[in-house]
């Protein structure tokens, strides 16, 4: 049994562990709906399927968090500035 005191970085780690679960887990269950959705029918480009879905609400999101700050959104989502400028036209968000 662990009997260091949890510090605050380790709640937030556990905070953001719940969070990727949990994200990961919405994304498991969407996916076996679609999947059931089909009812054995072919699908193609499912990649862009779910890339257009979820692109653009993930967007919307982060820059509402970062009050519209294209750099501290870049930054956030892990892109450079001039690919998350490309993907806010792609989906006209800018």
């Amino acid at each position: 049994m662990n009997s260091a005191p949890q510090t605050a970085s380790d709640s937030e780690e556990d905070r953001l562990n719940h969070q990727r679960q949990s994200l990961k887990q919405s994304v498991t269950e969407a996916m076996q709906r679609y999947f059931s959705d089909l009812d054995g029918q072919a699908t193609q480009d499912l990649y862009d399927i779910v890339m257009a879905e979820v692109e653009p609400p993930l967007l919307k999101a982060v820059m509402a968090y970062t009050r519209q700050n294209q750099s501290r959104a870049a930054e956030t989502l892990g892109l450079n500035r001039g690919t998350l400028r490309k993907k806010l036209k792609q989906y006209d968000l800018l």
